[in-house]
């Protein structure tokens, strides 16, 4: 194993009852790597919905409790265990690089060999897994993690920054993996894309790169749909302060009268599941990444079968999604506000502070900065 100097614990936000407030506790830090595990000195972790969600108890996804928050980091390497001296991508690895990583899959059961990682049957997820046992630090809002053996993980390039290689992590990797799914996008394409957060923001700027004809957003509040059209959104509608028989009408007007080819929905709001499929043309592809909630809602199926509609879910990533994400950052990210979904830096003592800002939007995608030990 090699290794540099590390301390015996590690500062982390460790949630031990939902929705109570969290500060941060001292976590053991594992002496001793697995063969092909990493350690690794967080430097950065932004904050994602899915946090605010797990932290009050609002997620539909197992969760064994205490566990440290956050599941959207980087950092850099400072132990390397036997046979981990590259990434997933055959790059090599030493102490010091920066590196993203995935949840783990076991790469033998149907789904992974069905090529579906993300469903894998013996999945372990950052931030779900207890922290009351080794390796202990499974989450990101912590000084150091622990990069489990069987999770990919990719060095972030040198010209992509610390909060953007977080983002890669979590938010934009579920994008990439849900244009993936997708399937190809033409020019002659109109896209609605439904939400105006973080993923919402970020598909904005994947579908534009991809050429499509026209990106039509409905989301809020007001200065999300700014944001909207920095990214290049060509109509926004605020969903607030609209109908949804007004939505229709400029989306019907946006698109030749017939509907957009494409819904993304990533609103997290289960009506919108009801509206997509009213809006979309028939033969469309309607993709699902957001409702990873309980909410429920009431459909007509007869509107998937009489417009012949592809309905399609996207959850997580795998290790191909976290190399597209970061390789999307590093190519198109110099022409595109990407930086601008940053909009709050804060410290592990100030965890709690950016929870209560970011449930009242006044945030869209902090960061908490690791600071060095005095």
């Amino acid at each position: 194993m090699t290794t540099a100097a590390l301390p015996e614990t590690s500062r982390a936000i460790v949630v031990r009852r939902f929705g109570d407030d969290v500060t941060p506790e001292a976590v053991p830090v594992p002496t001793d790597l697995e063969p092909g595990a990493l350690l690794v000195r967080t430097t950065a972790a932004s904050i994602c919905g899915t946090d605010l969600h797990l932290w009050a108890g609002e997620l539909s996804l197992p969760v064994d409790l205490p566990v440290i928050l956050g599941h959207e980091m980087v950092g850099e390497v400072v132990a390397i265990g036997e046979g981990a001296e590259k990434d997933s991508v055959d790059q090599p690895l030493v102490l010091g690089d920066r590196v993203i990583w995935t949840h783990t899959a076991c790469g033998s059961c149907r789904f992974c060999l069905q090529g579906q990682p993300t469903l894998c049957r013996n999945r372990q997820g950052y931030m779900y897994q207890t922290c009351a046992e080794p390796p202990y630090l499974l989450g990101g809002f912590s000084e150091y993690v622990y990069v489990l053996p069987r999770s990919g993980r990719v060095r972030v390039p040198d010209a992509v920054p610390d909060d953007l290689a977080s983002l890669a992590s979590c938010a934009l990797r579920s994008v990439m993996k849900a244009f993936r799914e997708l399937g190809q996008l033409l020019p002659s394409q109109h896209l609605l894309i439904q939400g105006s957060g973080p993923l919402g923001l970020l598909a904005i700027a994947v579908a534009k790169t991809a050429g499509v004809r026209s990106v039509s957003v409905i989301g809020g509040p007001s200065e999300r749909l700014e944001m909207c059209r920095r990214f290049g959104a060509d109509v926004v509608l605020d969903v607030t302060a609209t109908s949804p028989e007004e939505r229709a009408s400029a989306i019907r007007t946006a698109t030749d009268g017939i509907g957009p080819d494409v819904v993304m929905e990533f609103s997290g709001n289960p009506h919108a599941f009801a509206e997509g499929l009213a809006l979309i043309a028939p033969g469309g592809r309607y993709m699902v990444v957001g409702q990873l909630g309980q909410g429920a809602v009431e459909i007509t199926p007869a509107t998937i079968t009489a417009k012949n509609l592809a309905v399609l879910g996207s959850f997580s990533g795998g290790t191909r999604d976290y190399w597209d994400a970061l390789r999307f950052l590093e190519v198109h990210g110099p022409n595109l506000p990407i930086g601008d979904l940053i909009t709050g830096e804060y410290t592990l003592d100030t965890v709690q502070d950016a929870i209560t800002a970011m449930r009242a939007e006044k945030e869209i995608k902090p960061v908490i900065r690791m600071q060095p030990r005095g």
